[in-house]
């Protein structure tokens, strides 16, 4: 029957929930496990128990990292690549480094064996043969004296006083021409050339080419100054002797034409010279532009020549014993007197 006929007025049954045959039995097993189970010993995995040391992967698993330890391998082998790579491109660059060091040190040394050991600067222009009896009367070396930024002018400056000398060379055999094909008065036109040859070409040397590679090479300003009044004197001679007046022994544009109807080819050759003469003239004025732009960019100035040249005369010795001997002189006059 249900529920319902049961006494209420029965003192009820107490029930253990925990009495029931199931529950009864699972917690028995339980209790056994749990009393052989100890939570320190080493557990098994798989095969291998697990101990308090480090087991290496390699012993637990059988599988290799493949793909991990070619990806390692590559990476190292491309930096030692690389690195190698670098290694011989400094080792290249190390090499082209010496080679030039060693080049310029060869240079030094053969500049130094040219001069002597004391340091004085041995001259070597005019470039005479050892035989020779006429020793060279200039240093002259653009690489090493004159700044690289005035030394294609200068270099400009001495080829136009070869071609200076060449013209006046020339000019000796046009006036030769003219003497020989004319009247006997032409002879003195000939006279003139020789004489204007062997006079301005060293003068035009010392005089104006001298001083504008002083001027370069260290930057005087007495030095321009005194290129700059006879350089301007030069070109005037030059106009001069282009248009060549006949008697001044040049071979210029008018004695040349006036040859023409006299002997066709000794006009031709003056009229060579002729043309040489205004080359000569161009170039100066060309060239006198040049250096001016130039000294302009130095700095240089009239007082600082004013300073250049009583500094330099005060110290001449030979001003100076000349303006000894002038006092004393003077003075011996003046006690003489007394």
């Amino acid at each position: 029957m249900s529920g319902f006929d049961d006494n209420p007025f029965v003192e009820p049954v107490d029930v253990n929930p925990f009495q029931d045959a199931s529950v009864t039995n699972a917690t028995s097993g339980a209790n056994e496990n749990l009393g052989d189970y100890n939570p320190f010993s080493a557990p098994k995995v798989g095969d291998y128990s697990v101990s308090g040391t480090t087991i290496p992967i390699s012993a637990v698993s059988t599988s290799q990292p493949a793909v991990l330890q070619t990806s390692v391998e590559q990476s190292a082998k491309a930096n030692a690549s690389v690195g190698a790579a670098s290694l011989a491109k400094q080792q290249e660059e190390l090499e082209k480094k010496a080679a030039e060091l060693e080049r310029k040190e060869q240079e030094l040394n053969k500049r130094g064996a040219a001069r002597p050991s004391s340091g004085v600067k041995e001259n070597n222009w005019p470039p005479l043969p050892n035989f020779f009896p006429v020793k060279p009367c200039f240093y002259q070396d653009f690489e090493e004296e004159i700044p690289e930024e005035y030394r294609r002018i200068c270099r400009r400056m001495y080829y136009l006083w070869m071609f200076h000398s060449a013209t006046l060379f020339l000019n000796v055999l046009g006036c030769l021409a003219y003497f020989t094909a004319g009247s006997t008065t032409h002879g003195v036109d000939f006279g003139l050339s020789i004489l204007w040859f062997v006079l301005f070409t060293p003068v035009a040397f010392v005089c104006w080419y001298r001083p504008v590679y002083k001027a370069f090479r260290s930057d005087s300003s007495f030095s321009f100054f005194f290129f700059f009044f006879v350089f301007f004197f030069q070109v005037v001679v030059y106009i001069i002797q282009t248009v060549g007046i006949p008697g001044w022994g040049n071979s210029g544009w008018i004695a040349a034409i006036s040859m023409i109807q006299v002997n066709l080819a000794v006009a031709v050759t003056m009229l060579v010279v002729a043309g040489f003469f205004t080359v000569n003239a161009m170039l100066g004025v060309i060239l006198l532009k040049m250096v001016h732009s130039k000294y302009r960019r130095t700095g240089a100035s009239f007082s600082k020549a004013q300073q250049e040249f009583s500094q330099g005369v005060l110290t001449n010795r030979t001003f100076q014993s000349a303006a000894s001997t002038a006092a004393s002189s003077a003075a011996q006059g003046a006690f003489s007197r007394n």
